[in-house]
């Protein structure tokens, strides 16, 4: 039942649809029912599902009006919020807490979607809604030892961009530093997760899912997933994707395909230029888990920063020291590796090639981010994204139009964040608020006309909406909220005016 539902594209449009439905009656009962069928078409099928599951919805009851658009996020924190999960059937994991979904098709609580989510709710002083959402993923972290993709069960393979320590931050900045010695246990176990084999590399085990030995011996990560199978909330697509690859790339193996669209989806950037062979930048040809993240290391860099902190804190130095040895040793590895000094950008490097990717993206951005770039890298950055990356209506996601979501002409929420707090930690604050002038103005152009805020949108032509990817653009939206309540929240925007770049 699930292969005829699942591959044809007649019976729901969107992969995700069916298995988000809730059986109505036990599996035994249902598989009975459906060996039964008289016929398999697709009226059949689709008659057959609506009897036997509840089929979710992704209308939501909420009327848009003339609000302000300021009033229509505080109003619509209480839309995408969902009570504590009592009990639970279908795919859904059930959390302990009340939480925040990002809205549209995604009914469930994402990783690193949460982060940008409570920067809005931080805004609007939601600081026991912020702590729910941070206590859910420390459950997360209890049940299955890391925080999964997103809240369901076919996410359990894999994780997101590890943002934990940042939402701690977060929390920290209003209820004290104590918040950081609460949470010291789930953060020892987000850092095991990632690191997680790394004692057995050798010259021989260069890799383990998501730790790998560097040509200089030491380590830092990539992206990956347990499962080398189609994604079961894409399974027709994964399945067209793998059928492409077999036929045109030379001894191919299906499971590396999948391998690799699924650690796609771990890394948040589900789909870009940044995992794809650049002749042609086609998607068949994905190689995620041969290429060492930028951004995945730089955040990882700021994990251990917060655990030395912490250790800091809880005055033990033993452990302080162990975790500063570690962010400094891998600072000195992400410039090593990632930093091209030739283009003046931070690059992600494929280990396999021995050589920095030639995608420009904004996870190059990262490093700013994260406070280790030195002020000359990052006026090269600055310069870089005032001449690549600086659109109308923000910054674009890559220099490259595949027709992938997470390329261009698609401007993302979290990204303009990154990118904006990046340039503020080294003085490039004109840059900086050009940036966020011109992202603000497009969210409040897209409001005035539709009453929504949207997933993504497009920074270069401002008559035109954000696509590309698997399913439409989606309305709610959890991290535009959340970022544009923080940054509208601050002090006056400036008038847009020509950025000027001073390496100091």
């Amino acid at each position: 039942m699930f292969y005829d539902v699942q591959s044809n594209e007649h019976i729901f449009s969107d992969s995700k649809t069916f298995i988000d439905a809730v059986p109505l009656f036990d599996v035994i009962t249902i598989r009975d029912r459906y060996s039964k069928l008289d016929h398999t078409s697709d009226a059949a099928i689709t008659d057959f599902i609506r009897e036997n599951f509840s089929i979710p919805d992704n209308k939501s009851d909420y009327k848009s009006d003339s609000s302000s658009i300021h009033a229509h996020i505080t109003k619509l924190w209480a839309t995408l919020e969902r009570p504590p999960d009592k009990k639970v059937s279908g795919t859904l994991i059930p959390l302990p807490y009340p939480y925040v979904v990002p809205g549209g098709r995604f009914r469930e609580m994402y990783y690193w979607d949460s982060y940008f989510t409570i920067l809005g709710l931080q805004a609007d002083n939601q600081i026991e809604t912020v702590q729910h959402v941070i206590d859910n993923l420390s459950y997360l972290i209890n049940l299955n030892g890391f925080i999964p993709n997103g809240t369901r069960t076919y996410y359990e393979s894999r994780s997101q961009p590890p943002f934990y320590a940042f939402m701690i931050d977060v929390l920290a900045a209003s209820k004290g530093d104590s918040i950081y010695t609460r949470y010291l246990n789930y953060l020892e176990k987000e850092y095991a997760f990632w690191m997680d084999g790394v004692n057995n590399l050798n010259d021989t085990i260069r890799t383990f899912r998501r730790v790998v030995r560097l040509p200089d011996g030491k380590t830092l990560n990539r992206y990956w997933d347990d499962k080398s199978t189609p994604r079961a909330e894409s399974f027709r697509e994964d399945n067209g994707t793998a059928d492409e690859a077999i036929l045109k790339i030379p001894n191919c193996k299906r499971e590396d395909v999948f391998r690799n669209l699924r650690a796609a989806a771990e890394s948040g950037w589900d789909f870009s230029s940044r995992w794809l062979s650049v002749e042609g930048f086609k998607l068949y040809t994905i190689h995620t888990t041969d290429i060492v993240p930028v951004d995945l290391n730089s955040l990882l860099y700021h994990l251990e920063f917060t655990l030395a902190k912490t250790y800091e804190l809880a005055n033990n130095t033993v452990k302080a020291n162990f975790y500063r040895t570690k962010y400094e040793l891998r600072k000195k590895e992400i410039l090593k590796y990632c930093w091209n000094s030739k283009q003046g950008f931070f690059m992600d490097y494929n280990f396999k090639k021995e050589t920095v990717t030639t995608v420009y993206s904004l996870a190059g951005v990262y490093p700013l981010f994260v406070e280790m770039a030195d002020k000359k890298q990052a006026y090269l950055v600055a310069k870089r994204i005032s001449q690549s990356f600086l659109k109308a209506g923000g910054v674009v996601t890559t220099s490259n139009n595949t027709g992938q979501q997470w390329d261009s002409p698609n401007g993302w929420a979290p990204l303009q964040w990154i990118t904006i707090q990046g340039l503020r930690y080294y003085s490039q604050d004109s840059l900086a608020n050009i940036i966020k002038q011109r992202w603000i103005s497009l969210n409040l152009k897209v409001y005035n006309n539709t009453y929504k805020l949207l997933e993504k949108y497009n920074v270069l032509d401002l008559s035109e909406k954000g696509g590309g990817g698997e399913y439409p653009n989606q309305d709610g939206f959890g991290w535009t909220n959340g970022v544009y309540q923080k940054l509208s929240h601050e002090t006056p925007l400036i008038p847009d005016h020509p950025s000027t770049l001073t390496p100091d």
